[in-house]
């Protein structure tokens, strides 16, 4: 998006991105015909000024603004963006891994990990969501465990056991949960899934439901608790996805006017609450889901792992269920961690945001989530420097949707080029 955007203002771009998945990143690079966006076409449109592109795009395929698209749609949707950007000419591919960079006097230097050098005035960090964090107790299982959801290891591994039958344990409930579900339905796994997290929640599902507005100045100032209590008040009146929704308009200034220790607080009492009900499923994943649990092969589990341990030929878990003292042994042929993305970013090992924090040129925000930032999504500690995407949580808390993206992505590349045009003056008056 950004990249196309500045595109159309004229500025030439280079895109560095080894992964071979450009233009649809993880989530919009699935084949799953079942993975589906959790936002309905309507709101899916890549550009702040033109809110129906994405509905003009699947209008010959029957899609409807209620449609909830298969994800690979939207990633072919996104590369097509892409594709027009680099006929223009203005925009250039490059098929490597940044793994540092520097700035001198303003003007950025990045090495590639083929080697290359190259040059920029202004940086932008789109990496998107950082890989998993390690699960304690499950270092040296080999091909019985999956670390990562999304590598093409995960994929081999789940046609394995497809194949091969046994059950399967999933750590975690949220949506990676589910889409890992959805690709073990797909490849025809028919054993019995298992799915463990510290409070066995899971996404609830869109819903129909009147719409509320309000402002901002309705919803009470002060703390953390008040908002809370407000909330649950507003949602025994009004339904929960009415008032869940109704604050979308207002979030981000809603989390940036919380302290951080209130911040803090919420991410580790309320955040679990919060994703179930704001980040919901569309309505026939959630029937599938409910399907398959109602037929005893997806099971909830409100519990947590205390140990593991190789066996003949399979992981053997201490699987210990909330409210229970004693854990019990099960036997799986395959163990999947569906954490979800990295939660502290001074943990990541992407070489490019190890040497920008070793640098001074970038630091973790408070909540160590994301990055530091100041307005406009400037990244604290260079200049020229911006992040968009899952690396502003921090900041902005509701980032990570599409409807988000594309105006923060809108608002970087305004930055840039206002920039842009200072330099170029600054330049005019010196000649």
């Amino acid at each position: 998006m950004v990249a196309s955007l500045l595109a159309r203002s004229g500025l030439s771009v280079i895109l560095v991105d080894g992964s071979a998945k450009v233009g649809r990143g993880t989530a919009y690079s699935t084949t799953e015909p079942a993975h589906l966006l959790n936002v309905p076409a309507e709101r899916m449109s890549a550009f702040v000024d033109d809110s129906d592109d994405f509905l003009r795009a699947i209008a010959d395929e029957g899609g409807g603004p209620n449609t909830f698209a298969p994800r690979r749609r939207y990633g072919e949707y996104l590369r097509a963006i892409f594709d027009q950007a680099i006929a223009g000419g203005l925009v250039k591919l490059v098929a490597a891994n940044a793994v540092s960079a520097t700035q001198d006097s303003g003007s950025w230097e990045l090495v590639l990990d083929t080697g290359e050098r190259l040059a920029a005035s202004a940086l932008v960090l789109a990496t998107g969501n950082q890989p998993p964090a390690a699960v304690r107790g499950f270092d040296d299982f080999g091909p019985y465990f999956v670390a990562n959801p999304w590598s093409a290891d995960a994929l081999a591994q789940i046609d394995t056991v497809a194949r091969g039958g046994g059950d399967v344990l999933l750590i975690g409930t949220g949506l990676t949960m589910v889409d890992t579900v959805l690709s073990l339905e797909a490849a025809g796994f028919a054993g019995r899934i298992t799915a463990v997290s510290r409070r066995g929640q899971l996404p609830q599902s869109h819903g129909d439901f009147e719409p509320a507005r309000m402002a901002m100045a309705d919803i009470p100032a002060g703390s953390l608790m008040s908002v809370w209590r407000w909330l649950r008040r507003r949602s025994a009146e009004i339904g929960w996805r009415s008032a869940i929704d109704s604050l979308r308009p207002h979030s981000q200034a809603l989390w940036q006017s919380l302290p951080v220790a209130d911040r803090r607080r919420f991410m580790r009492h309320a955040r679990a609450w919060w994703d179930v009900r704001r980040h919901r499923l569309a309505p026939q994943v959630a029937k599938a889901v409910e399907i398959l649990i109602s037929a005893n092969r997806l099971e909830i589990v409100a519990g947590k792992v205390e140990s593991a341990r190789t066996g003949e030929s399979a992981i053997e878990v201490a699987l210990r269920r909330r409210g229970q003292r004693a854990a019990e042994w099960r036997h799986f042929a395959l163990v999947i961690n569906c954490t979800g993305p990295l939660h502290a970013i001074s943990r990541t090992t992407d070489p490019l945001l190890r040497s920008l924090f070793d640098g001074g040129l970038a630091k973790p925000d408070d909540l160590d989530i994301g990055l530091a930032l100041g307005e406009g999504a400037r990244v604290v500690g260079a200049r020229n420097l911006w992040a968009v995407g899952t690396l502003t949580k921090g900041r902005y808390w509701e980032i990570i949707a599409v409807p988000d993206i594309r105006e923060q992505a809108a608002a970087v590349a305004v930055g840039i080029v206002e920039d842009s045009k200072h330099v170029q003056t600054e330049r005019n008056e010196r000649a």
